[in-house]
């Protein structure tokens, strides 16, 4: 299984590596790295909460769904949780596909569902005060593509 949850933080670069290493009779990788943005008010912290157990299944069931809908050799899904600064990567996927073609769309079919449906309890802690985080209508529509 290549989906982990985890608080630690992550390197990007050792992990495409490996990822891609791994990939045998791919001709793409696509990656995307998310970072905590900074927010008017000034971001203190992200504040990420999930339930265990429960959020690897359902990760995971999206990183098979995007192995099977797409022409993947491999998929890997990395999303932390726990407080986290501006700046910090949030979270990555991975994907390698013979083309490129799948291999950014199936990026982009993760990413659109982990910003809306990955169960995430998110809150923003800033100098003025703190707020949980809800998916937008942008991110519902995108997910919107995928039915």
């Amino acid at each position: 299984m290549t989906t982990r949850i985890q608080s630690e933080a992550f390197d990007v670069g050792v992990e495409v590596e490996a990822f891609t290493a791994a990939q045998a009779g791919a001709g793409a990788v696509v990656s995307f790295t998310g970072i905590v943005r900074d927010v008017a008010g000034g971001l203190r912290w992200m504040e990420l909460e999930h339930y265990p157990g429960m959020t690897e299944a359902a990760a995971e069931a999206m990183r098979q769904e995007a192995l099977t809908r797409f022409s993947l050799t491999g998929a890997l899904v990395i999303h932390r949780y726990g407080r986290l600064p501006p700046g910090a990567p949030i979270m990555m996927v991975a994907t390698a596909a013979p083309h490129r073609g799948d291999a950014f769309a199936a990026a982009e079919f993760l990413m659109d569902w982990l910003k809306s449906r990955a169960p995430f309890w998110k809150k923003e802690v800033t100098e003025t005060g703190e707020s949980w985080v809800d998916a937008t209508d942008a991110d519902e529509e995108a997910l919107g593509r995928w039915s």
